[in-house]
């Protein structure tokens, strides 16, 4: 008798356990649509990332160049022999300390400077085009400027010096509002990507409160709950970090190679403003840190939403 009630519970099918559901389904909708976000902003605050970090590179060549030169102008007037004083402030400034080289403009180098405003073509020979000497100062040397300044005026009639100190504090100021418009779009995005994660957390919280609500019925504390919201948002954060910052990486990268092997006419521009357009290791290592900050951001976010909102519900 006990073989045949064997035999017929075996035949009975079995019911299988319930698949457990998580606090925070993987699948939802609102997490896919959470890695689109933090992937868009992730994108753009590498490119923004990058772009301030090409421009202050640039920036500082720019300085180093234009302090290593100044330059001498040589004013022309009636009855002045403009050829022989030329070559006076040129043996002038040869004779200076700190001076690594010294290059006289002919007067038609002087006018072809004037082309890309007049054009080319045009007759200067009834206008009082300044002569040019270029003057290169030895790298690690501080020459006395002033003295410089003083002779020329005092041995060459019509002879000024530039240091051209306005134009390296134009750069300067121009870097670092660069600097400081990038940090401002750089908040602004971290702020736009942390409401969305604290929608996205509300979102998933109304979506799963029954759940939420048991866990907190049966003694669950809220750390717990925040513990799965916040592991649950990190690993959504990596993800739409790791595609938007990777696919940036990926473009700057491209942009690199590019601008080193171009030799057209756009190629020879953009080198001359961003450099080799090329961010190096130390910004790609920024680029990478971003990426991971921008994650725990959304975590941290999520999970000060959750105990925000289970504080308001005890």
């Amino acid at each position: 008798m006990t073989d045949d009630i064997r035999d017929d519970l075996a035949a009975i099918p079995r019911r299988t356990a319930p698949p457990r559901s998580p606090i925070v389904p993987n699948d939802a909708l609102t997490g896919r649509a959470l890695i689109a976000i933090v992937a868009i902003m992730t994108f753009l605050t590498s490119l923004t990332t990058g772009a301030v970090m090409l421009l202050r590179a640039s920036a500082g060549e720019w300085q180093a160049e234009v302090a290593r030169e100044v330059t001498i102008q040589l004013r022309p007037a009636p009855g002045r022999d403009l050829d022989a004083a030329v070559v006076k402030a040129a043996a002038i400034a040869r004779d200076a300390p700190g001076v690594a080289s010294v290059r006289p403009y002919t007067r038609e180098e002087s006018a072809r400077l004037l082309e890309p405003w007049l054009g080319s073509g045009l007759s200067l020979d009834e206008l009082p085009v300044p002569r040019m000497i270029v003057v290169k100062l030895a790298s690690g040397t501080q020459p006395d400027l002033a003295q410089l300044r003083k002779t020329l005026t005092e041995q060459v009639a019509g002879a000024s010096l530039d240091d051209h100190r306005g134009w390296i504090e134009r750069m300067r100021a121009m870097a670092t509002s660069a600097v400081v418009a990038g940090a401002g779009v750089l908040v602004l995005m971290l702020a736009a990507t942390v409401l969305a994660v604290m929608f996205a957390t509300r979102a998933v919280m109304a979506a799963n409160r029954p759940v939420i609500e048991v866990l907190h019925f049966i003694g669950a504390r809220d750390n717990y709950i925040a513990g799965h919201f916040q592991r649950h948002f990190l690993a959504l954060g990596l993800k739409g970090g790791a595609l938007g910052g990777g696919v940036a990486i990926l473009l700057f990268a491209v942009a690199g190679l590019i601008g080193g092997i171009s030799r057209t006419a756009a190629g020879e521009q953009m080198s001359a403003l961003f450099g080799s357009f090329s961010i190096g290791l130390s910004g790609y290592a920024a680029l990478a840190v971003q990426i991971v900050v921008i994650a725990a951001a959304t975590a941290l976010a999520s999970r000060h939403t959750v105990s925000r909102t289970l504080d308001a519900v005890d």
